[in-house]
């Protein structure tokens, strides 16, 4: 087995040159929030071998309520045991993937690192350029044996919708939104009640990361997120988007830019409007 390198980021190559004797898990992180079942089912009918699938809202969300994000985090024990269940500890290196914009492989990437695990990468591509590249594919559901994975969650990852409720208030720290620019600005909104953004945020659409289906290079994301950051550091940045999910994208971005430490705000705009307190920005459209 071929050491892997120290980027976020593992290129279908790199995963290749693994072999099958290696330790390492895929997992299959393909999800359409219009269409719940399909990522299960694009993997029962081909995945990169040895694959196990993770889906978003059964396993990588916690129950949904009138106070929460459309993907809250699950409960720790909980998403302990649904580690447990794909054979994971927090020894084995793991490779998520998706079918390329890895906006749902970048959750999971988050998440595992959010247990501790620090052994994760997500697979530039995804399974769009595994295939391209001529590698095997396989079918079927695959599973290995349970483990018990221990250890203590790192809550110093994310924040509470109470923490950006004092940003927007001091000032303090920064909020950058994935979302596209049309959802930021509030002209559309195909997912949620209200449209528009929270109070002060900057717009940087994570598809800005990517070119022709895989992440830019370090150089040029880092001159993008310092132009954007300006004098912040990473520590205070703060990732949003509509649910939690595609503000992951971003964090990884600027990770494999060498601009570790900025954190998730879990709700992102689905909590911000749960109060109707909170204020909300829409900017003027001319056209």
């Amino acid at each position: 087995m071929e050491k892997m390198n120290d980027s976020p980021l593992i290129s279908v190559n790199e995963l290749s040159a693994q072999g099958d004797g290696s330790i390492l898990r895929v997992c299959d992180c393909r999800f359409l929030l219009s269409q719940a079942d399909a990522g299960r089912a694009q993997y029962l009918a081909s995945h990169i071998p040895g694959a196990s699938y993770v889906d978003l809202e059964a396993d990588l969300s916690g129950p949904v309520d009138s106070r929460t994000g459309r993907h809250p985090l699950p409960e720790v024990s909980v998403f302990r045991k649904t580690l447990g269940h794909l054979g994971l500890t927090p020894d084995i290196p793991v490779v998520v993937y998706d079918d390329g914009g890895c906006a749902m492989a970048a959750r999971f990437w988050w998440m595992l690192r959010w247990m501790g695990h620090r052994d994760v990468k997500v697979l530039d591509g995804g399974v769009a350029a595994w295939q391209a590249a001529g590698f095997a594919m396989a079918s079927g559901n695959e599973t290995y044996q349970s483990a018990i994975y221990e250890g203590p969650a790192d809550d110093d990852l994310w924040v509470s919708v109470e923490t950006v409720e004092s940003i927007v208030g001091q000032g303090s720290g920064l909020i950058v939104d994935a979302r596209e620019a049309s959802r930021f600005k509030g002209w559309q909104e195909p997912l949620d009640l209200v449209a528009g953004h929270i109070p002060s945020a900057l717009n940087r659409p994570f598809i800005q990361n990517m070119r022709e289906g895989k992440f830019k290079s370090t150089g040029e994301l880092r001159q993008a997120f310092e132009a954007l950051i300006k004098a912040q550091l990473p520590r205070d940045v703060i990732h949003s988007c509509g649910s939690g999910v595609t503000a992951c994208h971003n964090l990884l971005a600027m990770e494999h830019a060498g601009l570790p430490g900025s954190r998730l705000f879990v709700g992102s705009w689905s909590e911000w409007i749960t109060d109707q307190r909170r204020e909300v920005v829409i900017e003027p459209n001319d056209s």
